[in-house]
C-alpha cells in the first residue's frame, strides 16, 4: 500500500507541476503587462517599460521566473497582483469560498435532479417515460452553459423580474448559477444513474427482496440504490473537483464573486501572478480530489495498487 501511495503522490506532483509549467508559459504569450499599465494613460518611454518590468520581476528569464513562483507555491505564496499590489493568496482566499459554495450547491441540485430521473428511467426501460429523460438528458448535454445561464437570466431577470441578474446579493442570487451548471451536470448522471441502476436490477438479490414481498420504493432505493451507490459516489466526487474549474464561464456570466471572475479580470490585466495563482488552486483542488479516489479504490480494491 505505501508504494501505491507513494506512486499516486508522484504522479499528483508531476500533474500539477506540469499544468503550473504550461500555464506559466502560455500567460506569458498573452501581452506585456507594463504596456497594459499605459494604456490609456498617457505617452511612455523605453525607460518607463524597462522599470515596470523590473519592478514587477517580468525582466528575468522565464525559468527563474517560474522557479520563483514554485518556490513561493511550498508556502502558498502567490505573490502579489500586478495591478493592485494586494497579495494573490489573499484573493484566492477571499474568492475561493463563493466558488466552492456555488459549486456544492451545483451539486446538490444535480443529485437530487439524477438519481430520481435515473431510477424511474432503468424502471421504465424502453417506455416512454424512459424516452423523454434521455431526449431530455440530450438536450441538457447539446447546450452550452453559457447560453443556457444567458438564456435564464433573459427569462427570470429581465423579463420576470423574479430573481437578481448578477452579484451574489442573497439566498435568491445563489438560485440562476446554481440551477445552471444543475441541469448541465444532471444531463451526463441522468445517464450514469440509469446505467448502473440497469445492471444493479438485473442481479439475483433484487429478485430476491422482490420474491419476498418489499415495496418497490424499498427495493429501489434502500436494496439497488445503495448496492450501486459506491461508482456512483466516486464519479460524483471526481466530477466536483472538474466542476471547480467548468465553473469559470458561469461565474463570470453572473459576475460572481469567485476565482472565475478572478482569472477573467487576471487575463484581461496580464496579471501573471493572479492568473498563475487561481489555476494552480484549481489545480490542486482537482488533482486532490482524484487522488483521494485513487487512494480509496486503492483501499476497496487491493487488485488497484497493482496498476
Amino acid at each position: 500500500m505505501a508504494g501505491f501511495l507513494i506512486k499516486r503522490l508522484l504522479q499528483a506532483i508531476f500533474v500539477v507541476i506540469a499544468i503550473t509549467l504550461l500555464v506559466s508559459f502560455a500567460i506569458r504569450l498573452t501581452g506585456d503587462p507594463a504596456v497594459m499599465m499605459f494604456q490609456g494613460g498617457g505617452s511612455m518611454t523605453e525607460e518607463d517599460l524597462v522599470r515596470i518590468r523590473t519592478a514587477l520581476g517580468t525582466d528575468q528569464p522565464f525559468l527563474v521566473q517560474y522557479f520563483s513562483f514554485l518556490k513561493g507555491l511550498l508556502t502558498l505564496n502567490f505573490g502579489r497582483s500586478f495591478t493592485g499590489g494586494t497579495p494573490v493568496s489573499q484573493l484566492i482566499a477571499n474568492a475561493l469560498p463563493a466558488t466552492l459554495l456555488l459549486a456544492f450547491i451545483s451539486m446538490v441540485v444535480s443529485i437530487a435532479l439524477s438519481i430520481p430521473l435515473g431510477i424511474k428511467a432503468a424502471t421504465a426501460r424502453g417506455k416512454m417515460a424512459d424516452q423523454v429523460i434521455r431526449v431530455l438528458s440530450l438536450l441538457g448535454l447539446s447546450f452550452p452553459n453559457f447560453w443556457l445561464a444567458l438564456m435564464m437570466v433573459l427569462l427570470f431577470s429581465i423579463t420576470l423580474g423574479w430573481l437578481p441578474p448578477s452579484g451574489m446579493v442573497g439566498i435568491s442570487s445563489y438560485v440562476m448559477p446554481a440551477v445552471t451548471m444543475g441541469v448541465i451536470l444532471t444531463a451526463t448522471n441522468v445517464r450514469l444513474v440509469r446505467t448502473a441502476m440497469l445492471e444493479t436490477l438485473q442481479s439475483q438479490y433484487i429478485m430476491v427482496a422482490r420474491a419476498k414481498g418489499l415495496s418497490e420504493s424499498k427495493v429501489l432505493y434502500k436494496h439497488a440504490l445503495r448496492n450501486c451507490a459506491i461508482p456512483l459516489i466516486t464519479y460524483f466526487g471526481i466530477q466536483f473537483g472538474g466542476l471547480l474549474g467548468g465553473i469559470v464561464v458561469i461565474e463570470r456570466v453572473f459576475n460572481w464573486p469567485g476565482l472565475g471572475t478572478l482569472a477573467f479580470d487576471a487575463v484581461g490585466a496580464r496579471d501573471y501572478p493572479v492568473l498563475q495563482g487561481v489555476i494552480t488552486v484549481l489545480a490542486l483542488f482537482i488533482v486532490g480530489v482524484n487522488l483521494l479516489v485513487d487512494i480509496a479504490y486503492g483501499l476497496v480494491d487491493p487488485r488497484i495498487r497493482t496498476e
